[in-house]
């Protein structure tokens, strides 16, 4: 029997094949609103939603505090949320990126353009992971976890991969829909 570490288990189980189901991943599939009202990413001044949030030429759709229901949200959206909200504010306060918020960074105009910061920002959050071997993933998460930090790093490892499988199969489940909801394709009864 091999042995693993606890780094080698929580580096596993961010090997999701739900990244994989990504690749050739549309502009059509990225920017599709399967419902009136969609909080997503829009090009600076086209969105109706009260906060837009970026740096660039796209922007996040917000609302604080956050409606009850909140909106739907796109695969542009979820993918947003995942780059910088779960990947790149943790990468930032834990291993070494440059700061960044919903407010400061550049969203993606196209599903390449996402795709290539998703990979980014993975393979920084992988290395870092890596980086904290046994000793690092037993310290305290720190200050910058807030009300969390004197909770384990593990504990936050294993809440961001949580985050990660959560919200990439979202957007998986969001691919399957745009492509069962294009005319010609058919559509079985339930």
């Amino acid at each position: 029997m091999t042995e693993y570490s606890l780094n080698d288990l929580l580096r596993e189980q961010l090997v999701y094949p739900a990244r994989r189901r990504l690749d050739g991943l549309t502009d059509d599939e990225y920017f599709f609103e399967p419902v009136p009202g969609c909080w997503s990413v829009r090009a600076r001044g086209t969105s109706a939603a009260p906060v837009q949030a970026g740096a660039g030429a796209m922007t996040i759709d917000f609302a604080f505090p956050e409606p009850d229901p909140p909106p739907f949200t796109t695969i542009a959206w979820r993918l947003g949320h995942v780059i910088v909200g779960v990947l790149a504010m943790r990468n930032a306060s834990h291993f070494g990126r440059a700061p960044t918020d919903y407010a400061s960074f550049e969203y993606a105009a196209t599903a390449d353009e996402a795709l290539a910061q998703l990979d980014t920002e993975l393979a920084t959050w992988t290395a870092g992971v890596e980086s904290l071997g046994e000793e690092g993933l037993a310290r305290p998460c720190g200050e910058a976890e807030g009300p969390y930090a004197d909770y384990p790093m593990a504990l936050l490892v294993l809440h961001i991969h949580r985050e990660l499988i959560h919200h990439l199969s979202e957007v998986c489940l969001l691919r399957d829909l745009y492509e069962h909801s294009l005319p010609g394709v058919r559509q079985e009864a339930s």
